[in-house]
């Protein structure tokens, strides 16, 4: 798979999402995940930025606006379906691919986002063999980042927050 037709997307957004993709694999490999697995984390991977540069209401929009998309165009999978849809504010719902895809967007080796390159580098190392307390760990750098940004907590999030840590 590779970045559908209808995306619309930025050069920038585009080396993104390869990268995102590229960790994906990466992962994948390391946590030795069938076939299958693996092609749906890559189609999720493709797919959640695929509309980040379409002229959308809010910032927000675009993963529910590619969720649709690519249902429209033929995407089954519901475990795709929410990551794309849910990635920027996780969600409480999530099969692996949602929880992976979370993880490497905000991993990314190109990401700018808050903590050192090195750090980040370090996290996304530990991913395979540690993932859900990276998970955790990602989760509150990213609630910390709205808080101290005052804007409200989306549900969504203080849900993924609360399924996080009830698990432990």
């Amino acid at each position: 798979m590779s970045l559908p037709a209808w995306a619309q997307v930025s050069p920038e957004r585009r080396a993104h999402i390869e990268r995102v993709v590229v960790l994906l694999d990466e992962w994948a490999t390391a946590m030795d995940v069938l076939a299958r697995e693996r092609e749906r984390w890559l189609r999720a991977g493709w797919l959640h930025d695929a509309l980040r540069d379409a002229p959308l209401s809010n910032r927000l929009a675009h993963g529910p606006a590619a969720a649709d998309r690519a249902a429209a165009e033929g995407e089954r999978d519901r475990g795709v379906l929410d990551a794309v849809r849910h990635h920027t504010l996780g969600y409480a719902g999530w099969d692996d691919v949602g929880r992976m895809l979370y993880l490497a967007d905000f991993l990314e080796p190109g990401r700018e986002a808050s903590g050192a390159r090195s750090d980040r580098a370090e996290l996304a190392g530990r991913v395979p063999q540690d993932r859900d307390r990276v998970l955790r760990e990602i989760a509150r750098r990213r609630l910390e980042w709205v808080l101290r940004s005052e804007w409200p907590l989306p549900v969504e999030t203080v849900a993924f927050w609360n399924s996080l840590v009830t698990q432990s």
